[in-house]
């Protein structure tokens, strides 16, 4: 019998009623998280620079205050590594999260202050749980484990000043003993920590295999490799054989659209809900809480101020920043925040666009950085992960990885997107693979099709190089990137990467 789940239900019900307040109090929500970021930090270096004690209204904000990237705050942050108190934030700051660092190679350390740790990171773990019972009554995850697949703290940047590491090992060392033993909550600390990631994925499905493993959570990329590994290791055809009483997976990192259709042969029943989270090193901004319905609601109540810019205007002369009560569904919009961390009008580098407002939800659309736009494309990492999942479905394929660039010829100034991608299931042709999936890309992108060759214009159709199994991987441990979340760029303006692993394809 389980007698602790309809318990845990009936304690997280707070958490259902003050998610619903975000449809009809949004606006009167913001503006008091604004207030009390803007008085608790008011004695900070920053919050004495800019006269915080002072600002009475979001107005007053916006025009003080300007928008900053990691370059604005990097000497700030450093210095607060350096164990230095009431900079960006009171008090000293303990935990810094170390960034994925998907379209650059310099490591970017993003403050976690033990109150953002609280009220931003940890809230979303909890409300995924919140909102999962409340739509699933039948549901017994207390006679079962829960995964959290997180990554590591960082030895080379952890001092007795600072712990450096992947967020989500930082929110995994704070959950105390009592709620582990509670939630049943797996790997062990000990066992997350380990450095070597093939040693530390053997260990954990060494664990998980014989358990009643009920939810997981995490990148789908780096989960995909540990179930793989787990299901080799225990004889199992598919995942469902070791679990069949699994019941959720909280994903969040990347797209979950190239991964859906793997995981659903790995848990043939369909019985298994997937949860979408927005979980960065920043914060926790975002959580599936209807499985009917892809789009996350934008959490208000996690001590984040959000404001955002069009990109219609982003990183033109003179753009503006607008507070969520101002903006509009089916726009793309980039992603400022501030935060109970010391992150002040920062701009994380991501781009949403709204489904709908009261409450606000949204879909992750791309980068800042992470489209192509040579001849007036304009392709985002949406549209692109999009007609390539509508293409695996077209040809009963799938894949592990892929990234894409231009490839400009100098003599004519013409060129096409060259696709390198890893397939789990290759389709029977590559040449009818990249047809298929050009005209997808004409069909659901007015840019890409007005500047291709069969408008008229001067890209050719894309070109799809196949990767050799295990290159991406290959190509994230070289740079140190394996485990945590890290992961792959999807789409690059330049030939960096791409050059990188053609290279390494070819050895």
């Amino acid at each position: 019998m389980d007698l602790l789940t309809p318990i845990v239900r009936q304690y997280f019900n707070y958490r259902i009623r003050a998610v619903k307040r975000y449809a009809t109090q949004f606006e009167a929500l913001q503006k008091d998280t604004l207030r009390m970021l803007l008085h608790e930090a008011a004695g900070s270096e920053w919050g004495r620079r800019y006269g915080y004690g002072e600002i009475k209204s979001y107005e007053e904000f916006s025009s003080r205050v300007p928008v900053s990237d990691y370059a604005d705050l990097k000497d700030y942050i450093h210095r607060m590594m350096e164990g230095e108190k009431d900079i960006l934030w009171p008090g000293r700051v303990k935990y810094f999260a170390t960034s994925s660092g998907t379209t650059s190679d310099n490591i970017k350390f993003i403050p976690v202050s033990g109150r953002g740790l609280k009220r931003c990171h940890m809230m979303g773990g909890r409300d995924v749980t919140a909102s999962y019972l409340h739509t699933h009554p039948h549901s017994h995850i207390s006679k079962g484990y829960s995964l959290i697949l997180s990554g590591n703290f960082n030895p080379k940047y952890t001092t007795d000043k600072a712990k450096v590491g992947d967020v989500s090992a930082i929110m995994t060392a704070a959950i105390g003993q009592f709620a582990r033993k509670l939630l049943h909550i797996t790997p062990p600390t000990r066992t997350a920590q380990i450095r070597d990631i093939y040693e530390k994925y053997d260990a954990i499905g060494d664990i998980i295999g014989p358990k009643n493993l009920v939810s997981f959570s995490g990148t789908p990329d780096w989960n995909l490799v540990l179930v793989k590994r787990t299901m080799e290791r225990f004889g199992a055809k598919t995942a469902e054989e070791l679990w069949p009483n699994m019941e959720f997976f909280a994903h969040g990192g990347m797209s979950f659209l190239p991964y859906e259709p793997i995981f659903d042969r790995l848990f043939p029943s369909g019985k298994v809900q997937y949860i979408d989270t927005y979980n960065a090193s920043e914060g926790f901004f975002g959580v599936q809480t209807d499985p009917d319905d892809t789009a996350m609601t934008l959490m208000l109540d996690y001590e984040v101020f959000f404001e955002f810019i069009p990109m219609s205007t982003y990183g033109k002369r003179g753009a503006k920043a607008i507070p969520l009560w101002e903006t509009e569904p089916d726009v793309e919009y980039a992603v400022i925040i501030s935060t109970s961390s010391g992150l002040w009008r920062y701009d994380i580098g991501d781009v949403i666009k709204f489904t709908r407002k009261a409450p606000y939800k949204f879909v992750i659309v791309g980068r800042t950085h992470q489209y192509i736009n040579i001849w007036g494309e304009d392709l985002s990492m949406q549209q692109a992960e999009k007609a390539l999942a509508d293409t695996c479905a077209e040809t009963n394929a799938s894949v592990l990885e892929f990234t894409v660039a231009p490839y400009v010829d100098e003599t004519t100034g013409g060129g096409y997107h060259q696709w390198l991608v890893e397939f789990d299931k290759r389709p029977n042709s590559l040449a009818d693979f990249a047809a298929i999936l050009e005209q997808h890309l004409r069909e659901d992108d007015h840019d890409y099709e007005h500047f291709s060759v069969a408008s008229g214009g001067i890209m050719e159709p894309l070109e799809i190089i196949e990767a050799r199994p295990g290159l991406f991987y290959e190509w994230m441990k070289s740079r140190g990137k394996l485990g945590g979340q890290h992961k792959v760029p999807r789409l690059y303006n330049g030939r960096k990467h791409m050059d990188a692993l053609l290279k390494m394809n070819k050895q």
